[in-house]
Formats: C-alpha cells, structure tokens, sequence
C-alpha cells in the first residue's frame, strides 16, 4: 500500500493557525452557517466513506451546498484540510485513555492505548495512507502526548525511552491495521474472498510439500495460518513482556 497524501505539505503556519485557533475566521463574505469545523468534519466524513482520494474542495463545497471560493476563504486547501483532519481524527481516542484512573496499571494503559489506536485506524482507514513523518502538532497531538505519557509515567523509564514505548506501540497496531486493511482491499478488487484466493493454491502447495523440500513447512498444524488465532493480543502481550522486562531493570539500577 502506498501513501497518497503526506501530512505538513501545505503552509505550515497557516495549518497552525487554524489548529490553534488564530485564523478560523474568514477575512470577508462569510457564507451563514459555515465554518471551519463544519469543513473539517464533511471531509473526514468523505475521507471515511470513500477514500481520501475522494476529498476535494470541489467536493466539499457541493457537500456543504457552497461554492468552492467559500472554502478558500477558511482554508488555503486541502494540505492544510488534511493537517485539520488528522488532528481532528487523532483526539478520537482520547476519551478512552482520559477515563482510565490516574493510578491504572501501565500494562493497562498499554492495552488501553492499543486498543484505541486500532479502533481509530478502523474506524478511519484512510489514515493509513497518509505519510505522517512531519505530523503539524495542533491541540489534540498534543493532548494525546500528553495523556499518554502520563498513563506510563509509572513505568519509571527515562524520557526517550517512554516516547519509544509509544512508537513501538503504534508501530505495532498500525502494521497490524494495515495487513487487515489490505486484505480486505485485495477481495474488493479482486471479487475473490480470502478463502478462495488461498483455495486455489491448494493443489500446487500440496505437490510442493510432497517433495519433501519443505520440511518445516509441512511439518505445521493445520490450524498454523487459521484466522482464528488471535495474532494482535499476542503480538501486544510479547511487547508488554519485553517492557516489564525493561522496567525491571531499571527498577533494579535505581534501588
């Protein structure tokens, strides 16, 4: 899957502006009823239902029942909307980590957080397909960072160390969002299911492990590639292992 769009491509200062408030209000001729949320919220709306390739501002304003210079005049264009649209999409989780206690578990905030993470990349596939290597930090970055860093401030890491944590964490969930989500791309475009795709292999597989070139291969259950095993809580059960171990060695310099 390739990215379609990269996150802080437009001006900058002007996405930041509308993050933070400075310059939502249009300088002249404002149309009744319109605004920047209302603009950000139509585009992820479209984005959700048919593809970030869908969103334009051609298309907002027919959504939005204004003509496209109206748009303009609240944001410069659609790199600066899509810095406004992660933003908006990326304080989504925050409801489910703020309402952990403060005294939770970090093991807990780390499934928390994992499990809002791949609610959101469900819930907005087109996320995936955005480079967001210079991510333009407006309000709802922020508080995520922010909300995040003290659920595992318990973990008693140093600073680069819990910011790794949060990398490895939704470096994980996004590689796991993304294999589901090309699947079920590939049996759109394909008309063919999962099952069929795999079903007709089967008679050439079969004849490759009879040759015995294949021992390791041959060898697994019949259940080793079942969809019934849960590969996300075990993928995030090893890494929570691998940070307890951590924390235990640091706990253990310290005393």
């Amino acid at each position: 899957m390739t990215t379609t769009e990269t996150s802080g491509s437009g001006d900058i200062r002007r996405s930041l502006e509308l993050l933070w408030g400075t310059g939502e209000r249009p300088s002249r001729g404002p149309k009744p009823g319109l605004s920047l949320d209302r603009i950000v919220t139509a585009a992820v709306e479209i984005a959700d239902a048919e593809g970030l390739a869908a969103v334009s501002m051609r298309r907002l304003s027919t959504e939005l029942g204004t003509g496209t210079m109206s748009l303009y005049r609240y944001v410069p264009g659609k790199s600066e909307l899509l810095d406004l649209m992660l933003d908006r999409v990326t304080g989504e989780p925050l409801d489910s980590q703020e309402d952990a206690p403060g005294d939770a578990d970090w093991r807990d905030a780390v499934r928390a957080m994992a499990d809002a993470y791949r609610t959101l990349h469900r819930a907005h596939p087109w996320l995936l397909k955005v480079n967001q290597s210079r991510t333009v930090l407006g309000p709802s970055a922020l508080r995520g960072l922010e909300t995040s860093l003290a659920a595992l401030h318990g973990m008693g890491l140093r600073d680069p160390e819990l910011i790794s944590v949060i990398i490895a964490v939704q470096s994980f969930v996004s590689g796991i969002a993304r294999m589901e989500l090309e699947a079920a791309e590939a049996a759109q475009q394909t008309g063919q299911s999962d099952a069929e795709f795999w079903r007709s292999q089967e008679p050439f597989l079969d004849r490759a492990m009879a040759t015995g070139d294949y021992p390791r291969l041959a060898g697994l259950s019949e259940d080793a590639f079942g969809s019934d095993f849960d590969h996300f809580a075990f993928g995030l059960d090893r890494l929570i292992d691998g940070f307890e171990k951590l924390v235990r060695e640091r706990a253990a310099d310290r005393g």
